[in-house]
């Protein structure tokens, strides 16, 4: 499990493979000076609800991960949470088996 470090040191764990996806999807709308909102879902585990965070440039914003070797990406993926973040919820972080399906609904053609 890697760590999404956001502002003045607020942590949130999130699986290392999801974190690698999510921080190509963020990193590629902050280049653009994009602001947007990432909103995903707290499992019961981990107390339940939701989590919305207000991405913008200006704020520090960390990536940590716990394993030493990046995992390969899924085009399909990253499409879909790139694709989420014009929605009015912002960028959902889904799961890799979410993805297509988002896209499928969406009416968009697929990464691959």
């Amino acid at each position: 499990m890697g760590y999404l470090v956001y502002g003045p040191g607020n942590e949130y764990e999130i699986d290392d493979r999801v974190l690698a996806h999510l921080k190509i999807a963020i990193v590629a709308k902050l280049r653009l000076q994009e602001s947007f909102l990432v909103n995903w879902t707290v499992t019961p585990e981990h107390g339940s609800g939701r989590i919305s965070l207000w991405m913008s440039p200006g704020i520090p914003l960390q990536f940590r991960f716990s394993g030493s070797k990046p995992p390969e990406l899924n085009r399909v993926w990253l499409d879909a949470m790139a694709r989420s973040s014009h929605g009015i919820r912002g960028m959902v972080v889904m799961s890799e088996e979410e993805a297509q399906a988002y896209l499928d609904a969406a009416g968009a053609p697929s990464a691959m």
